[in-house]
C-alpha cells in the first residue's frame, strides 16, 4: 500500500482584485444624496456593507474569529487587531475574538458553531473536517514572497550542540507544539516514521510545549534537545519571527531535518453557514492586501505575496496523514 501522502500540486501565483466599471446610466444619485447616504450609514455604525432585506447580516450581526495558538496570546491578539478592524469595516458586522488555550479549542469552537471564521493550520483544519464530518470549507491560503504555496516542518537543535542529524538525536528529548499542529507534531511523526524513525522509540522523551514559540524556548533553555516547528524559507520561519520580535537572539538554532512541502494554512468556515456569507468573507480576505495594507502587514509581517482560493482537495493528503498517524498510534 502506498503512502497516503500524495498532495495535489497547487499553482502558485497572486490573486488579483477584479476591476469594475460603473456605467454612466447608473450614476443617478446626486452628490448631495450620496453624502446623505454615507451620513445615514455612519449614524447606524455600518462602516462596511449595510444589511439589505434577506441579507445574512440580519441573522448574524456578530461573527466570532478564532485563531490557533501558533504564538503567544498577547502577540496573537496584537497581530490580529488590525485584521479584526478590517473585517468589521469590510463586512459591516461586529467581530469578536475567541480565545483558546490550544488548537483543539478552535476546532471545537467551529464544530459547536461558536466560531464562524477560523484560521487553522493544515492539520487542525483536517481534524476539524474529520470531527464535523466534512461540514467545514477552506477559503484561502497564503502565497509567500517567492510565489510558493506551502511550508515545511523542521526539527531544529541548538546551534552550539553536537547534533547534526536525526541519528545523533537517538535517545534524546524532542519537543512538539500541540497534538493538532501540522509542523509541530502530525507531519514530523508521519514523515519520520516513513523515513524509518519511530518517534516513540527513537527519542527518550517527547512532550507538548503548547505552542511553536514555547518549543523553541524550551529547546534553547535546555529542557529539550530538539524541537519540531514550522519553516517557510530562510526569511520566514517560527525562529526568524521570534528573532524579529526580540524573543530570542539571532542564530541560536540549526535545522537537522526538513519535511516535504505542506499546504499553506487555510482560513475556513463551516459550510452550514450561509453561502453568501462565506462568499463575502472569502472575497474580503482576497482583497485584504490591496484594501487594508496595515492589516496585511500585521498578518503576514510583509512576508507573503497574496492569498489564493483553496478547496478541500488541497488538504486531502493531510487528512490521510492524520488517519495514518491515528492508525499507527492505535496499533502501537
Amino acid at each position: 500500500m502506498g503512502s497516503p501522502w500524495s498532495p495535489r500540486p497547487a499553482e502558485p501565483g497572486a490573486v488579483g482584485v477584479k476591476a469594475f466599471r460603473i456605467r454612466n446610466e447608473e450614476k443617478t444619485m446626486t452628490a448631495t444624496k450620496h453624502f446623505l447616504a454615507l451620513a445615514v450609514l455612519a449614524l447606524f455604525g455600518l462602516t462596511g456593507a449595510p444589511a439589505a432585506a434577506g441579507d445574512w447580516r440580519q441573522d448574524y450581526p456578530e461573527l466570532t474569529l478564532g485563531v490557533i495558538t501558533a504564538e503567544n496570546e498577547a502577540d496573537r491578539v496584537a497581530r490580529y487587531g488590525p485584521v479584526r478592524d478590517y473585517f468589521e469595516q469590510a463586512l459591516g458586522v461586529r467581530i469578536t475574538w475567541r480565545t483558546a488555550t490550544d488548537y483543539a479549542g478552535i476546532i471545537e469552537g467551529v464544530k459547536a458553531g461558536k466560531i464562524q471564521i477560523a484560521r487553522f493550520g493544515p492539520a487542525s483544519y483536517a481534524k476539524a473536517w474529520m470531527v464535523t464530518k466534512g461540514e467545514i470549507e477552506p477559503l484561502v491560503g497564503e502565497i509567500d514572497n517567492y510565489g510558493a504555496f506551502g511550508y515545511h516542518a523542521v526539527v531544529i537543535v541548538r546551534k552550539d550542540s553536537d547534533f547534526r542529524s536525526l541519528d545523533d538525536l537517538k535517545g534524546r528529548k524532542l519537543a512538539f507544539a500541540d497534538p493538532n499542529s501540522t509542523s509541530g507534531h502530525q507531519a514530523p511523526r508521519f514523515f519520520l516514521r516513513e523515513a524509518g524513525y519511530d518517534v516513540d522509540s527513537h527519542f527518550s522523551e517527547t512532550g507538548f510545549s503548547g505552542s511553536h514559540e514555547n518549543s523553541v524556548v524550551a529547546l534553547l533553555n535546555g529542557t529539550f534537545d530538539a524541537a519540531a516547528t514550522w519553516w517557510r524559507n530562510d526569511d520566514y520561519s517560527n525562529m526568524t519571527r521570534m528573532e524579529d520580535k526580540g524573543m530570542i537572539d539571532k542564530g541560536q538554532w540549526r535545522i537537522v531535518w526538513t519535511s516535504p512541502k505542506l499546504p499553506s494554512s487555510p482560513w475556513a468556515m463551516s459550510n452550514t453557514l450561509p453561502e453568501a456569507m462565506r462568499h463575502d468573507v472569502q472575497a474580503m480576505l482576497l482583497d485584504m492586501k490591496d484594501k487594508a495594507p496595515e492589516a496585511w502587514q500585521s498578518l503576514t509581517d510583509g512576508k507573503a505575496q497574496s492569498l489564493r482560493k483553496v478547496t478541500h482537495q488541497d488538504y486531502e493528503a493531510v487528512v490521510r496523514m492524520i488517519e495514518a498517524n491515528q492508525k499507527d498510534r492505535r496499533g502501537s
